[in-house]
């Protein structure tokens, strides 16, 4: 079974992407998910964010997401180290996950932002980058999660540079709102499909 990654930067329609797969039969798993279930789920690690981060982190058993975001997005210290807590509990999700579905389908897709930043990409076979340009990205993330344009550009400023991600990976959506998604997805999922023949 083909491990295949999904990336791109905040924004950049990543999602929309990995629906589509799923429509096509192809199962999918989203590491901000994992990340959301493990950091209430996991008692040791909730420990250690309470340990690192102090009792406000948590609101009963589960994360107080805003105010863990007004401070770690300004802080890149404070976002390393929580990174370096929950980052190996998802990773570790996500490789129980990919158990679970051998034989299922010959091949699975892994979606998250941050593939390459925390060395996820290495347990992977075929990276799949999606690249919007940085205004349109900037503009959804807006649009989507309320925030405001510096808020977007503090986020955008944690991640890879978005061309230097792109170059990382085996194949390139473009989600410019200019080439349409599907046929694109549809050749890569014909690819995909042949590769795992020939491995």
């Amino acid at each position: 079974m083909l491990k295949v990654g999904l990336t791109g930067g905040i924004g950049s329609g990543k999602s929309t992407v990995a629906a589509i797969f799923e429509v096509l039969g192809v199962p999918v798993s989203f590491a901000d998910q994992e990340a959301r279930r493990v950091v209430n789920e996991d008692p040791e690690l909730r420990q250690q964010i309470i340990a690192h981060f102090g009792p406000e982190a948590y609101t009963g058993t589960t994360l107080n997401r805003s105010w863990m975001a007004s401070r770690v997005f300004a802080n890149p210290g404070q976002l390393e180290t929580l990174n370096s807590l929950v980052h190996p509990a998802t990773m570790r999700e996500g490789d129980r996950w990919m158990q679970l579905m051998a034989g299922r389908s010959p091949y699975v897709i892994r979606e998250a932002a941050l593939l390459f930043e925390t060395r996820a990409a290495g347990h992977l076979d075929f990276i799949i980058g999606v690249h919007a340009p940085a205004a349109l990205r900037i503009h959804r993330t807006m649009q989507r999660d309320g925030l405001t344009r510096e808020e977007v550009l503090q986020r955008m400023h944690n991640q890879v540079d978005e061309e230097i991600k792109m170059m990382l990976c085996d194949a390139v959506i473009q989600n410019d709102g200019q080439e349409a998604l599907i046929p694109q997805v549809l050749a890569l999922h014909e690819r995909l499909l042949h590769y795992t023949i020939s491995v």
